[in-house]
């Protein structure tokens, strides 16, 4: 069963990004999945978009943690880089690096996640408050070329206006 993103929200894929159903890729906790071709060594980077209502007095940073050690039950090397807080009271927003070890074909590849919190209410029901997770997922060597990619992405995401 795929997930759902509790707010609406509206979004843009850049080009040569291409949506999938997250039980295509295995990704049941996912609401949205973006993929990059082409793959690299059986690795195609990836964007994944999830969230849940959420107490608004629950800080971001509490929230990106837990993700790291929910990271860390599949990949215990799974090791927090720079990590940013932006936004505003009303809209809040927490960027994080994550390096972790994956078994490609036997062999370890370094994988690094840019993982994205974003603090929003519902535009049709303004008592919902909701942490979108919006993750860029990609090999080292991969990621100098979609993470501009994924930032474009990124200034694209906005509530869908209430009508």
């Amino acid at each position: 069963m795929v997930a759902t993103i509790p707010v609406p929200i509206q979004f843009s894929l850049p080009e040569g990004w291409r949506s999938v159903s997250p039980d295509q890729v295995d990704a049941p906790d996912a609401a949205f999945v973006a993929l990059r071709p082409p793959a690299s060594k059986g690795f195609t980077p990836n964007i994944t978009i999830s969230g849940d209502l959420q107490d608004a007095g629950i800080p971001l940073t509490q929230l990106a943690d837990e993700a790291v050690e929910r990271l860390r039950r599949g990949a215990p090397d799974a090791e927090l880089g720079k990590r940013k807080e932006s936004g505003s009271e009303r809209g809040p927003g927490l960027t994080q690096a994550v390096r972790m070890t994956l078994r490609l074909n036997g062999v370890p590849e370094q994988l690094l996640q840019l993982q994205v919190f974003l603090g929003m209410r519902d535009t049709r029901d303004p008592s919902r408050y909701a942490v979108v997770e919006i993750v860029l997922s990609a090999l080292a060597e991969q990621f100098p070329g979609v993470v501009g990619e994924f930032q474009q992405f990124l200034s694209t995401i906005r509530p869908e206006e209430a009508r």
